[in-house]
């Protein structure tokens, strides 16, 4: 494998667009379609939060993050979600060691940059709330000694739509924490027809992501550097108002019982720069926070019953959030 490239990726905007098209085009050559979700996933890396992840087996959730860390030249870890699963299995233990009579660190896969909670649901409470620190705060406490964690620590939580058997629905405080909340998708038919056919030879997905073809673009101690750079791309003040009334719009809405917090507020602002530069640009326009806006609320937003049983998805809720508020000229 070849070292990523050391080279700064600067502060202007000009940079920062020209490390997301490159990302964006490694990463192409090994997940199939679903353009958006690369895109969001990069936006959740680059703001320096986490994303939730959701579809049915099959769609390559795994693969992507294993892809987007060795594009990014960043550590993988994976942890599967189960109801037995305990907190120290994440966070890791302290183990006796009776040769030297001391206890020595085990660390857990939290201990990584890029982690894949795969399935978070299925673990209870307890066990999902030993992420909640990691999260916020990029540490863990283990027997009472704080460990710190990478600056480009971020976590894809993946969820499986269909099956809620045996599951625990994440806390509002939890979910709160993912800036975005995503769903991949089945490919397209004619994406469908390709993948089919690299799988009848030596091209698959697997192999490409295993070969030289995939170059990194990065090294994990430039990820800090991009999210500073990001700052660099211009949002106006009249579109910072924009964001601030949709968030408060959503707490008066008629379908929706509970409206998104502050937090969402400062996830729209940061995805919506983030969103801007994908599409290379170095200002942030009317079309980028409304292309944000779903992903960034669909977590955050509870549904009154009543409209729940006429049939009102959270989706419809926040498309008539949107017509509803002024958009600035």
């Amino acid at each position: 494998m070849e070292e990523a490239p050391t080279n700064d990726p600067g502060e202007s905007s000009s940079s920062v667009k020209e490390i997301l098209s490159r990302a964006r085009a490694e990463v192409g050559k090994v997940i199939i379609g679903q353009e958006d979700v690369i895109d969001f996933s990069l936006i959740a890396i680059f703001t320096g939060n986490h994303i939730l992840v959701e579809g049915v087996p099959g769609v390559a959730k795994t693969l992507l993050v294993r892809t987007l860390a060795r594009v990014l030249g960043a550590e993988f870890s994976r942890i599967q979600f189960t109801p037995d699963l305990m907190p120290s299995d994440i966070t890791g233990t302290n183990i006796f060691n009776i040769q030297e009579g001391d206890f020595h660190l085990v660390k857990g896969p939290i201990f990584t940059s890029f982690l894949l909670a795969d399935e978070i649901n299925r673990a209870p409470a307890k066990t999902q709330s030993a992420l909640l620190q990691a999260m916020q705060e990029r540490q863990v406490t283990i027997d009472g000694v704080t460990h710190e964690l990478p600056d480009s620590f971020t976590v894809f939580a993946t969820q499986n739509p269909i099956e809620y058997e045996g599951t625990y629905p994440l806390p509002e405080a939890q979910k709160d924490r993912f800036l975005l909340r995503v769903v991949m998708d089945y490919p397209g038919e004619d994406e469908e027809k390709l993948l089919a056919t690299r799988s009848l030879g030596s091209e698959t997905p697997e192999n490409v992501l295993d070969s030289n073809e995939i170059q990194p673009v990065l090294t994990a101690s430039d990820i800090v550097t991009m999210q500073n750079a990001l700052q660099s791309i211009t949002i106006k003040e009249e579109l910072v108002s924009y964001v601030v009334d949709l968030i408060r719009t959503s707490r008066e809405t008629d379908s929706i019982q509970v409206g998104a917090g502050p937090r969402a507020t400062q996830a729209l602002l940061l995805s919506s720069r983030a969103y801007a530069a994908t599409q290379g640009r170095d200002f942030v326009t009317p079309d980028d926070i409304q292309e944000m806006t779903r992903p960034v609320l669909s977590h955050r937003i509870v549904l009154r019953p009543e409209y729940e049983i006429e049939g009102v998805t959270t989706d419809e809720a926040i498309r008539k959030l949107l017509e509803s508020v002024a958009v600035p000229r």
